[in-house]
């Protein structure tokens, strides 16, 4: 089912969005060599609860944390746990807030010290998709139209797009119809319609398009082991100019002038 969010209900969903946010950019504090997956998980969910929300992923479908925390070859769903962040690194940390009976989700990939600079560009290229996929999504305009503009964006400059994994819409529910790809053609799928709120979430491959997934049961990885990125808002289509609900601003003023920053070319 895909249900069109009244004003209030996106209201309620902003005022998730900003919990979220700024837990974002507690955890992005900590975002350093020597620092674990697991500690950043604690620091998000104190965060979370302390403000009155719940975490979104914790036992989701029986996720064991409130992070997904992907590191370097890892795209999504990646377990925190004893993983200590090393120089070189990048990590994708995926959070959800349910707060007043709404969830908001993000995802921001950050750079741990010095990183290569073919990886530093295939952040800035994954998060400028991002925005790319963003501006299609009005009422009247077609799901492939955001699919093509980010794929269109990343293959041209010799990324790859992950086809297994996908956005989706946000709601009362963590995950909602319609599914919200990475890829596509223009003019074709759904029609996009004010109201719907989606969470667009490009995942873009350094390597091949192809992925695995670990026995856990939730990591999944490139096939090739090369980096991934990953870069997700929650949004709401509109007659003009599509809304976003969720924020990188408070994670930009934690990184503003440090190596943590991707910048979008």
């Amino acid at each position: 089912m895909i249900y069109l969010k009244t004003e209030e209900e996106i209201n309620l969903i902003k005022q998730s969005a900003q919990v979220l946010g700024k837990a974002h950019a507690e955890v992005a504090l900590w975002v350093k060599p020597g620092v674990t997956t697991k500690q950043l998980d604690t620091i998000a969910e104190e965060y979370i609860r302390d403000f009155g929300g719940v975490p979104s992923f914790k036992g989701f479908n029986n996720f064991p944390a409130s992070l997904c925390i992907s590191v370097n070859e890892v795209v999504v769903h990646g377990i925190p746990g004893n993983y200590q962040l090393k120089d070189g690194d990048i990590v994708s940390i995926d959070c959800g807030v349910k707060l007043n009976g709404f969830h908001s989700d993000s995802a921001y990939t950050y750079p741990v010290g010095e990183v290569a600079q073919p990886v530093m560009d295939l952040l800035s290229v994954t998060k400028k998709s991002l925005y790319n996929g963003i501006e299609q999504a009005m009422d009247g305009m077609r799901m492939g139209d955001i699919g093509f503009a980010i794929q269109n964006y990343v293959e041209e400059r010799g990324y790859s797009v992950v086809r297994e994994l996908v956005g989706h819409g946000v709601g009362r529910s963590l995950h909602e119809g319609p599914e919200v790809p990475n890829y596509g053609k223009r003019g074709k799928g759904i029609k996009l319609k004010e109201g719907m709120v989606l969470a667009i979430e490009p995942m873009i491959n350094l390597g091949t398009k192809g992925v695995v997934q670990e026995r856990d049961g939730w990591t999944i990885r490139t096939g090739d082991r090369k980096v991934s990125a990953h870069f997700e808002h929650t949004i709401v289509v509109r007659k003009g100019k599509p809304e976003i609900l969720t924020t990188f601003d408070y994670i930009e003023q934690v990184t503003a002038n440090t190596s943590l920053m991707v910048a979008v070319q």
